[in-house]
């Protein structure tokens, strides 16, 4: 039976050491949720990063704080009530609903109960998920703007945001001095079929193209299956993948060989694992995504795809600038709130 458990959440805005542009935004900082769980003195961080408005199917940040204050942290707190004491992490994934903001909200929560989980047992996550593979680093650039190209030094795959429009000579020839293999990610950005079979090409024609990532919006596999069959490198989906249900269709419609999964997209931790062996299992190559969390998140989700995935991954050091938020901690994720945490972050909710 608990005897103590207090609930906080908290919003900070956090910027990226550089900024990126994409297909529809230039990102230069992001919203940070951080929800505080503290169970009989333990206490557990979760941290999602939601987009600014809703795009591309992900919800906008607003929603995500209606979807937590009015469904997914009540939830919690009747479970807690009924049962006395706090649901396990890996059953939170059963608290998302079918609103847009349902999975992230889940996956906050899970991911704040996991840490506090892992703290009680005195584990880290690390040991929870022993490292199986030597997961590579894959880093983030962007063709859509003339600003300087800093891959993360251990990167040894670029990720390349593009659109329909054209990239200068140049800009491919800085991409292609780091000697690195490109996939190429349309983030639901391209007009059509022929815009991304000539941009392919020409990017080819300057550097080794692994793989073209979400050209078209989600959910539309016909014309994904239809680029798939006319593209000489595979096709990856990124926004496409939220459920298992999209796995399923993905292979049914062969709309691609490799996705990626994100575990604040999808609902949390254990669907993001259940959904990997998933489509490993089905014949889907799988990478962790991911870019604008903080360390805390970056770490975990390091564990997870070390853990279950061989292709380069999203999981270098954060680009995110959080210097004094975080401090070091031997247990759980690794991390906790540092001492200027509560001072500069805003409390969006309490409960007692």
């Amino acid at each position: 039976m608990v005897e103590v458990m207090r609930v906080r959440l908290w919003r900070h805005e956090l910027r990226l050491r550089a900024p990126l542009a994409g297909a529809a935004q230039v990102h230069g900082a992001r919203t940070h949720l951080f929800l505080d769980v503290e169970v009989d003195g333990v206490r557990g961080f979760g941290e999602i990063a939601p987009q600014p408005r809703a795009l591309n199917g992900d919800p906008g940040v607003d929603d995500v704080l209606v979807e937590l204050e009015h469904f997914t942290l009540r939830q919690l707190l009747e479970v807690t009530d009924r049962e006395g004491a706090p649901p396990p992490s890996a059953r939170v994934t059963h608290f998302a609903g079918s609103r847009r903001a349902s999975y992230a909200a889940s996956a906050l929560l899970e991911m704040a109960l996991l840490d506090a989980e892992l703290r009680a047992r005195h584990e880290t996550i690390e040991q929870h998920w022993p490292s199986r593979f030597d997961t590579p680093v894959q880093s983030t650039v962007s063709m859509l703007d003339d600003g300087p190209m800093t891959p993360h030094p251990d990167a040894v795959q670029l990720r390349a945001k593009v659109s329909s429009a054209a990239v200068t000579p140049r800009r491919w020839r800085e991409l292609a001095a780091w000697g690195l293999p490109v996939l190429l990610d349309f983030n639901c950005g391209a007009v059509d079929m022929q815009d991304v079979l000539e941009l392919t090409a020409k990017a080819r024609e300057h550097v080794d193209v692994v793989a073209v990532e979400q050209p078209f919006a989600p959910g539309n596999v016909v014309d994904h299956a239809s680029l798939a069959r006319a593209l000489e490198v595979p096709l990856s989906l990124d926004e496409g993948v939220r459920h298992r249900r999209d796995v399923d269709q993905i292979v049914r419609y062969a709309a691609a060989r490799r996705i990626c999964v994100k575990p604040a997209r999808v609902g949390g931790y254990a669907q993001a694992r259940t959904m990997i062996e998933r489509a490993r299992g089905l014949g889907l190559d799988v990478y962790v995504g991911g870019f604008f969390e903080s360390p805390l998140a970056r770490r975990v989700n390091r564990a997870l795809a070390r853990h279950h995935v061989e292709l380069p991954s999203d999981i270098a050091d954060s680009d995110v600038d959080s210097e004094g938020l975080l401090e070091d901690d031997p247990w759980g994720f690794g991390l906790r709130a540092g001492a200027a945490f509560e001072s500069r972050a805003t409390l969006v909710k309490r409960y007692e």
